[in-house]
């Protein structure tokens, strides 16, 4: 096994050492404030007076809220280290039935927003920084301003009137009714037309953090002397920007990457609910709003695992980009502080 290898294989396995009571420690604490709220998923049913109050109790006693908390929350436990969720308190389906029908949903938003805005961010943020003080640098940079001062709701929220004054994109849904679910042409065409205008408007404040530092990180290694000499023996600017400035500048950048899979669910709940995307944010705000306890919790944990996975993600690529950081990675803390 290669240096690298036995470095990146020690990260991860530090890291699963870790995973474990921080997951513990977020399940505590989001399980003590989920239930601090009054009432519970059963309560508007008091307000039905078709439905007697010894219904009412028994519906809490099958679903185990007449427990106390530290019952209930070891209940969950034991079950969730067995992969058993539990049962959704609203739809009273299996709480992984209702994640694993729409993570694929949200997954495919949020990657696609994410790839969409690195096409767009690197270029415009290399030409910005090749041409910095030019008309093209002003633009990007005013633009850049505006997107990450507007509010992913305001954002929403423009995208559905302009679909609903055009026509040009669906609202809601991931296809349409009247097209099936296979792997034809119509039906990749009609998920490809639903899935633009959410992933354009999941994209706009990425673009913005994305192209900002890719322009910052190359105009800072740009004025460096490696880069001085680069241009001295006769390199091509773009040469330039992309063997020898990129691969300094994109230490920053990655760290983002990571930061963007550890928010693909945090993200999304803005961008799922006010554009009907069924997806976990859409699900997430659904449970708060019914009290839905075990969907609540489950959506928790998996936004705590994709965070946990996205710094390690982000750890492993600056590992493989930046050869310095393998030898701080394979000493002691002692040792490395000693060189």
């Amino acid at each position: 096994m290669n240096p690298l290898s036995t470095v990146i294989l020690q990260l991860i396995l530090k890291r699963l050492v870790i995973a474990v009571p921080t997951l513990l420690v977020i399940s505590i604490i989001s399980f003590a404030l989920v239930n601090a709220a009054p009432g519970d998923a059963f309560a508007e049913l008091t307000q039905d007076p078709r439905i007697s109050a010894e219904t009412v109790e028994r519906l809490r006693a099958q679903y185990g809220q007449d427990r106390p908390l530290l019952a209930r929350y070891g209940a969950w436990l034991s079950g969730a280290v067995r992969g058993d969720l539990g049962v959704s308190l609203g739809e009273r389906l299996p709480v992984t039935t209702l994640i694993g029908a729409r993570l694929g949903n949200t997954l495919k938003l949020s990657l696609t927003a994410t790839l969409l805005a690195l096409l767009i961010a690197l270029p415009l943020g290399a030409l910005a920084a090749k041409s910095r003080g030019s008309w093209l640098d002003r633009i990007t940079s005013a633009l850049t301003l505006v997107s990450i001062s507007t509010p992913r709701l305001v954002l929403a929220i423009i995208a559905l009137v302009f679909a609903a004054r055009t026509g040009l994109f669906p609202i809601g849904n991931v296809r349409s009714l009247n097209v099936a679910n296979n792997w034809s042409a119509a039906s990749l065409l009609d998920g490809l037309h639903h899935l633009v205008l959410p992933a354009v408007v999941m994209s706009l404040p990425l673009i913005a953090v994305y192209l900002r530092q890719t322009r910052n990180g190359l105009l800072e290694v740009l004025s460096a002397d490696f880069i001085r000499t680069a241009r001295a023996k006769g390199l091509r600017e773009w040469a330039v920007l992309g063997k020898h400035a990129a691969r300094v500048a994109a230490g920053p950048l990655i760290t983002l990457l990571g930061y963007a899979i550890a928010a693909l669910l945090s993200g999304s709940v803005i961008v799922e609910t006010v554009m009907s995307w069924p997806g976990i944010g859409q699900l997430a705000v659904n449970a708060t709003r019914t009290r839905d306890i075990p969907v609540l919790m489950a959506v928790v944990i998996l936004a705590g695992v994709m965070m946990l996975l996205g710094n390690l993600i982000a750890d492993v690529l600056q590992l493989i980009a930046d050869p310095r950081l393998r030898e701080i990675s394979s000493t002691t803390p002692l040792e490395g502080a000693r060189r």
